[in-house]
Parts: C-alpha cells; structure tokens; sequence
C-alpha cells in the first residue's frame, strides 16, 4: 500500500528527484531502486533557522503498486446557445469563473467587458508605460482577466472559510496552469502565463454558447419596481435579463457613480492604502534566507510584516518577489502603482505594498459624497501624486530612510517603474496622520527585519487600489442586492473578496444562487 509521508529536506533534495528517492529509501528503509514513483501533495519553505528545510508531504509507491496520473480535466460544460440568459458585467476573476458555473448549471452567460480582450490590452499597457497615456477603458485594471491578469498571478487566500479554493486551482491547472499551484503552500502562476489561460477560459465559454462582448462599457442597469430588467451600454444597446451579476473589480468608479445616482444602496467602506517599495531582490533574500546567497535551488524570497501603529494596521500587501512596479491608473490625472511578478520571479528587484488600514472617520473631509466619501478620498491622494509628479505617470519617490528623516532625496535610483520617478517628500502626497504612522511603521519594519531600514529601498506612491472603497451591499443568504430584486454584487468591487482566488469562488457562488431561483421558480 503506498505511504504517506510528511518530512523536512534541504532545498537540493527537494529539488532533485533522484535525492529525493535516495533520501526517501532510508527513512522507510528500502532499496532505492524499489521506489517506483514519489508523488509530492504539499510544498513548503521553512525558513526560521539558519539551514533553511523544504516541508513536503508525499505518497510513496513501490514497485507493483499502482500509481496513476491524477489527470485533472474540465467539467462536462453544456451547450448553453438557447438557454435562459444571465448578463455577467465584468471579465475579472469573478465574472469569468461565474461564467464557467453559469454553463456548468445550464444557464447562458452574456459577459460584457468594457476593456479589450487579453492580447489587444498590451497595447494600451505599453501606451501607459512609454507615452503616459491612460485609455479609460483598457489599463492595468480594465480588460480581459481584469487587474488579475497583468498582476502577480499570487492564487492563495487567507479566508479558507470563502469556499472550495482547490476547485478553482483545479480549474486553472486544467485551463493550461503548471500543477505546481496545487502543491505550493503560496501557489502563483505569474504574469507571463496568466493571458493564455485567460484567452482560454473566454474561448470555452463562447465555444459552449455563451456571449463575451469585448469594448462594451455599461452604462445604465434598466430597473422597473425594484427588479433589473437588463442593462444598457455606451453605444445605446439594450441586453434584457432579469438576473445580473455585477462583477466590475474595485476600480469601476463609474459604477458606483450610476448606482449612487440611480439612488441603488451603497455605502462607504474603509480600504487600506499607503506606497509600494523597492529593494534589490537579494537584500531580501540576505534578510530572508540569512545568507549573503540564496543559491538555486530557493525560490526569491518574499516577506510578510504586519505591526500595530497608533492603534492602526500597517502590513505588506501583495508581495512580489522578482517583480516589478507597474502603473495602474484608470484615468488621466491620477497615479496608481501596484507590482507583479513573472513565473520565474527572475526580476532583480523586490517590491511590496506597504499599506495603512484606514477608517470611515478618516472620509470625513469628503462627507459630502455620501457613499463615495472613500473612493474621493482615495482619488484626491492619485490625484496628488499626479500633480508632484510633474503631470505624467512619472510616480513620487523616496528613499525610505529619508522618508522617516522627512528629507527630500537627492537621487533617485533607476527602479522597475517604467514611466519613471519624480523626488518628492512623501508627506506631501499624504494627510498628516498617514505619512506620520507610515514613518513610525517603517522604523519598526526595520527592528524586525534587520536591514529592511535602508535607503537602498525606494518608495513609490500611491499604493491605493487595495479594495474597494465601496461596499454593494447584498443579502447574506441569497446573495441577491439588498433593495433590487436580480442585482447580484459580486467580487472586489462589491466588497466580497480580495484577490483572484476568493473572486473566482464569490463568482461562483452568485451563478448557484442564480441557479437555485431559477430553479425554484419553475
């Protein structure tokens, strides 16, 4: 019968499959020869002594035991051409994975993204970087895959409460993704991988009946005695259906203005913001790993800090080993950063949000927006940014100890934000209260990681497309909006989620509470 085993390796071991059947052979004490296959469940790095181990847990076949490939395959998707129709806003990790459900229960998507699909969006992405030119509709955030697919690829949540998160990764591994996500504690596909998947999952769900309807902005949501009636788009079209799935992403600040004009409930919620930094990958590793090299056989090393300062969280936010610093605006006159990494995490430089959680109290000065007091809040601090930066997608930059010392730098390195950095003292960018705790936060970042303090490392600002400063508030239970009857807010931008893994599985979970009233009322 095969074993099951949990151990502790050193990277080369772990590494080497030989090794690894050598090392293997002791602990259960056979030839090295009578091990027919090792299959690896779970991998983990442990890093907290000096000689860092690789945690694994395996499956142990011997010879003329049957080991078989875990083959992981699609769901028998229907065609779905002439079936009831569901209109699905938004091409995120929540509307295409509420797609795929939608077909998988019988149900036809009609999915609208205001963006381009995943292969015309370079364009508008190169555009941003080498000319500073933001097209409102095609950028970092908006297009084919959404944010996520020009992001980290990072597919771990903390929330396991959320839902069945190996259901999505099975998905991804079976839509083209490496297994390795389904084995590592911190699985993450990479940007370099994401858009074929992506271009993937959109030709499924055309080839199984579905519509995906690229360059389609929404524009207004037809509502007749309190119920959705269909959507109307910026070119004058009407797509009626009674059932809606709002899944925009955190960036939609359009949508929140229809809803808060169409007088649809909405309310406020706190985000956390703050600036992006850089380090050279190795300092990173040198403060990770405990060595001045981290060899081949480690992955670039990330971090994760979180300290309490005055009373607020100030913590890492989508750590990118190997990445890079990309611009994220949605509109002229703004400046958004966020960071990315390849599969390989092959960048020379690390990078980091470091953000502050902000409160309701703090929107107060922008009151009179009522529920959209956090989303001004947070547009005046871009809107800031953009100004210091010299009116381009150039971002505001400071070395970080001449953060803490409130010193403008005198240089500015090169770093991986491509538009370029402007010097500028961050306590302009920010209120008084945000730049006061982020200094004191750095100075205890520094005490816990020796050597994180340093002028080597370059803040960026903002970092302020955390979530969403809107909540879209919805019934617990049915998941259906709390005043309009067919109105389903879903993912980051509704307030549900944080990242692509819990967006793909709140997609999912509004297509089956669809599917349950459709099902009910027949």
């Amino acid at each position: 019968m095969p074993q099951e085993l949990l151990l502790q390796v050193s990277p080369e071991i772990a590494a080497n499959e030989s090794l690894l059947k050598i090392h293997l052979s002791k602990q259960i004490k056979v030839l090295v020869n009578e091990i027919q296959h090792v299959a690896i469940l779970k991998r983990s790095i442990d890093a907290r002594q000096k000689a860092i181990k690789i945690n694994l847990k395996v499956v142990i076949y011997l010879k003329g035991e049957s080991f078989q490939e875990n083959k992981i395959e699609l769901p028998d998707y229907k065609n779905v051409s002439n079936a009831q129709e569901v209109i699905v806003v938004g091409a995120g990790p929540a509307g295409l994975f509420a797609a795929l459900q939608l077909i998988e229960l019988g149900l036809k998507p009609i999915v609208i993204e205001r963006g381009k699909d995943v292969r015309g969006r370079r364009r508008d992405l190169k555009a941003i970087n080498r000319d500073h030119i933001v097209n409102e509709d095609s950028n970092y955030c908006f297009g084919e895959g959404g944010a996520g697919t020009y992001s980290d690829g990072k597919l771990y949540t903390r929330s396991k409460k959320r839902g069945d998160v190996n259901r999505i990764l099975e998905l991804l591994v079976a839509f083209g993704a490496t297994g390795d996500i389904l084995v590592d504690a911190h699985p993450h596909i990479g940007t370099n991988k994401l858009p074929q998947i992506i271009q993937d999952i959109r030709e499924k769900i055309i080839e199984c009946g579905g519509q995906v309807l690229f360059e389609t902005r929404l524009t207004d949501i037809l509502i007749k005695n309190n119920e959705v009636e269909g959507i109307v788009t910026q070119s004058g079209d009407t797509i009626l259906a009674n059932k809606l799935i709002l899944a925009t992403g955190h960036s939609a600040r359009d949508i929140f203005e229809l809803l808060d004009k169409k007088k649809v409930l909405i309310e406020a919620k706190p985000f956390a913001l703050g600036v992006r930094a850089e380090h050279p990958q190795s300092l990173i590793d040198s403060i990770q790993y405990s060595c001045d090299y981290r060899g081949e056989h480690l992955p670039p090393a990330p971090y994760s800090i979180v300290k309490q300062v005055n009373g607020r969280g100030m913590y890492s936010f989508c750590m990118c080993p190997g990445g890079v610093i990309a611009p994220c605006a949605t509109s002229p006159g703004e400046v958004v950063t966020n960071g990315w990494s390849p599969s390989k995490r092959d960048q020379s430089t690390a990078n980091s949000g470091i953000v502050v959680e902000l409160k309701l109290e703090d929107f107060k000065p922008f009151a009179k927006f009522g529920a959209l007091a956090g989303m001004e809040f947070q547009k005046s601090i871009e809107q800031k940014a953009w100004h210091l930066a010299g009116n381009t997608q150039r971002v505001p930059a400071q070395r970080m100890i001449d953060f803490t010392q409130n010193k403008v730098s005198a240089d500015i390195p090169k770093t991986s934000y491509v538009p370029g950095t402007t010097s500028v003292e961050m306590g302009q960018v920010f209120p008084g209260f945000l730049s006061q705790i982020l200094r004191q936060g750095f100075s205890e970042f520094g005490k816990s990681m020796k050597g994180y303090l340093t002028n080597e490392a370059i803040l960026h600002a903002p970092e302020s497309r955390t979530s969403s400063p809107v909540r879209i508030p919805r019934d617990p239970i049915s998941y259906e909006h709390l005043q309009i009857k067919g109105l389903y807010p879903c993912g980051e931008g509704a307030g549900y989620a944080g990242g692509i893994i819990s967006a793909a599985i709140d997609g999912e979970k509004c297509a089956l509470k669809i599917a349950e009233v459709l099902k009910e009322s027949r």
